[in-house]
């Protein structure tokens, strides 16, 4: 284990990321774990654990965290948010995050791109469940399952 110094640590971090929409309650964050729990990508990813995410956040871990892949790995889902006691909306903290890796240009070259076309596909998806859902339900489905299959 590695000593984290004093030095390192930069304590505007949280301050940046709570100036972003939806970041504004991370400060709030005391780490009960509830977004761990509910998230999926965490039940598949040991390495992705959001309130790792949040206490490395408030603690100024910046180029630690603004470095590290598993930023690029949240799915979006808004599990997190839903269920966090504090109100912290750490899907939109896991945008933040995002946008300052690519603003301090430490975003993998790729990955913000790929992500990007995640996030427009993932949106197509709900938006068809959500027409499945308002009616002809059967229907909608079978015709997401066409697409799918068509890649």
């Amino acid at each position: 284990m590695e000593a984290i110094l004093s030095k390192d640590l930069d304590q505007k971090f949280k301050f940046d990321v709570a100036a972003y929409p939806g970041g504004e309650n991370i400060k709030l964050c005391y780490a009960c774990g509830t977004c761990t729990a509910a998230c999926p990508v965490a039940g598949v990813n040991d390495d992705f654990n959001p309130r790792k995410i949040i206490r490395q956040v408030l603690m100024g871990l910046r180029q630690e965290v603004l470095k590290s892949p598993v930023i690029w790995l949240c799915a979006l889902c808004y599990r997190c948010t839903s269920r966090c006691p504090q109100g912290v909306n750490f899907a939109d903290v896991m945008r933040a995050l995002r946008f300052l890796a690519r603003r301090d240009g430490v975003a993998p070259p790729d990955v913000p791109a790929d992500n990007d076309e995640i996030d427009r596909l993932t949106q197509l998806i709900r938006r068809d469940l959500i027409k499945a859902d308002a009616g002809g339900r059967k229907a909608a489905i079978q015709e997401l399952q066409a697409k799918i299959r068509q890649g």
